[in-house]
């Protein structure tokens, strides 16, 4: 079997994963979940949808404010899992509803871990002039 290299996302894979993202952020805003790691679901951020090429399968990224807990509340998102697939079928118009699997985002982590290196090259240069 062959191995492809991996294709940016289509336009339609772009719009429906923003449209999943829109419906899971409204979700979490409206809370009232029962497991005591999202009592505060409203302070979780979803940043991004990643969807699969058939749109079956969707990666959900979250953020939960401070990134506390993280691992207990993506525990906790992935046990609820079809509660939000059910929120996407009433909110959306689609053949299938994607089945989704909640990732911790770990961007901001790298964007500082990025702006620490930059930081210490900086330092470590003299300045020339």
């Amino acid at each position: 079997m062959k191995h492809r290299p991996k294709q940016p996302q289509g336009q339609r894979q772009l719009r429906v994963g923003e449209e999943i993202r829109h419906v899971v952020s409204m979700t979490l805003q409206h809370g009232g979940f029962a497991d005591a790691a999202l009592m505060n679901s409203s302070l979780i951020t979803c940043t991004q949808v990643k969807i699969s090429p058939d749109l079956k399968n969707a990666t959900v990224f979250v953020m939960p404010l401070g990134g506390h807990n993280t691992g207990s509340i993506l525990e906790a998102l992935n046990a609820q899992a079809y509660y939000f697939q059910k929120e996407i079928a009433r909110n959306m118009k689609m053949k299938f509803t994607p089945r989704l699997i909640f990732k911790g985002d770990e961007t901001f982590q790298e964007a500082e871990k990025i702006d620490r290196i930059l930081r210490k090259i900086n330092v470590e240069e003299p300045d020339e002039g």
